[in-house]
């Protein structure tokens, strides 16, 4: 299957970076989220992580990692980094920032540098599924590889919102 992933940006900085990953492509759903991947998928959706665009009150671009079968503490994430406040970028900024199209946004290949957030939870994970860059696009891997790449910082912003 490795010559029929998809070139995208994320695969491109995964294959530089050496990170052994699996992709899964799926048959995605507008507005499904994390529940119809994980359905497509059959994996948890705990172990499929959200990558998440927000801005903080100056408008800077922060990328947020979290469990798709939970929600971001916008309060406990600004407290937590510092900020006066943080919140969910709409698509269309998200997309400006990322340079991914919302539903096909991974932490891997960002267009612009930006900080980068990941909830400590997701590291007690033995395999997480997280978007490869498209649509449609996931790659299972070691949550180990995302901190070994990306260096992210951890927080606890879990939240269950639904």
């Amino acid at each position: 299957m490795k010559d029929k992933v998809p070139a995208t940006m994320a695969i491109r900085a995964l294959r530089a970076a050496q990170v052994a990953f699996e992709p899964h492509a799926y048959a995605w759903v507008a507005h499904g989220g994390t529940r119809a991947s994980s359905a497509a998928l059959g994996v948890d959706e705990h172990a499929v992580i959200k990558t998440l665009i927000f801005e903080d009150e100056r408008a800077a671009p922060l990328c947020v990692l979290m469990h798709g079968d939970r929600e971001v503490s916008a309060k406990q994430l600004a407290r937590t980094i510092g900020c006066k406040s943080v919140a969910p970028c709409t698509p269309a900024v998200a997309d400006r920032h990322s340079g991914y199209q919302v539903g096909g946004t991974s932490p891997f290949g960002l267009r612009r540098a930006m900080p980068l957030f990941m909830e400590r939870s997701i590291l007690a994970l033995a395999r997480i599924y997280i978007n490869g860059g498209a649509r449609g696009l996931l790659v299972a891997l070691a949550p180990a590889e995302v901190v070994r790449v990306l260096a992210p910082t951890l927080v606890d912003a879990a939240t269950d919102g639904r």
